[in-house]
């Protein structure tokens, strides 16, 4: 199986800062732009299947500020691949 080798660009990681630091922000924002900003400079790491979940719902919300699907769009696409 081919390893995902995609690391968060600079613009992502900062929207993964904010959504973290935000106080109105969800605990499923906050998990993927956590798992966004893990993989700031690290090809080796890939987002995990339940985080690449909650990711997915994140983008799904209807209610999620622009920041929050930057950062859950960066770790969805370093999710692992089936």
């Amino acid at each position: 199986m081919a390893k995902n080798r995609k690391v968060t660009g600079k613009a992502a990681a900062s929207s993964a800062s904010r959504t973290i630091r935000s106080k109105t922000t969800g605990s499923k924002s906050k998990t993927s732009g956590g798992s966004a900003l893990s993989q700031r400079k690290a090809p080796k790491k890939q987002t995990s299947a339940k985080a690449a979940s909650v990711a997915s719902k994140v983008l799904q919300d209807g209610r999620t500020s622009k920041a929050s699907k930057s950062a859950a769009g960066s770790a969805l696409a370093q999710a692992k691949k089936k």
